[in-house]
């Protein structure tokens, strides 16, 4: 009740907190605050995948296409923490709607790393990849109130 009475008194003294201090009390982040980190953390992470895309071609550009594509998922997955809290994003990550969803999509963020470091396939980095990326798409359209129906719904009309 306190912060509030702070915000529409224009009280707020959010912004003057260090970013450590924020970050462990999600709940004194301001709004701008929260979109602000949320797009540089989301476009940090765009980064990261357009970089390990261009790095393909490279002589070891593979594996820095595996490390920098996945680096860029995990980016863009934590930027949501800031929209709606850590604590609140596991919590829908887990949701028995698109609990199928995030477990293939981290299962894939870890499997094309260890492809990549532990295992050296190659080959089997660029499969993760691709299952990574049409995880990361399932699970992200899974926020989106219908459109798993509809993705469903396209294919099987496009297959019949």
């Amino acid at each position: 009740m306190d912060k509030l009475r702070r915000v529409l008194s224009g009280q707020d003294d959010n912004e003057e907190l260090g970013l450590t201090a924020q970050v462990l009390d999600s709940s004194s982040l301001s709004y701008t605050t929260r979109v602000k980190w949320f797009v540089i953390c989301f476009a940090g992470g765009v980064l990261c995948s357009i970089l390990g895309t261009a790095l393909l071609f490279l002589p070891k550009g593979l594996k820095l296409f595996g490390v920098f594509y996945t680096l860029g998922n995990i980016s863009a997955l934590a930027s949501t923490c800031f929209l709606m809290g850590p604590l609140k994003q596991l919590k829908r990550m887990f949701e028995p709607t698109r609990l199928i969803a995030t477990i293939v999509m981290l299962l894939c963020l870890i499997l094309t790393l260890c492809a990549v470091f532990w295992w050296g396939k190659n080959g089997l980095a660029i499969i993760f990849c691709i299952l990574q990326f049409l995880a990361m798409t399932w699970y992200s359209i899974s926020y989106i109130p219908f459109a798993r129906d509809a993705v469903i719904k396209c294919f099987t009309t496009c297959l019949s």
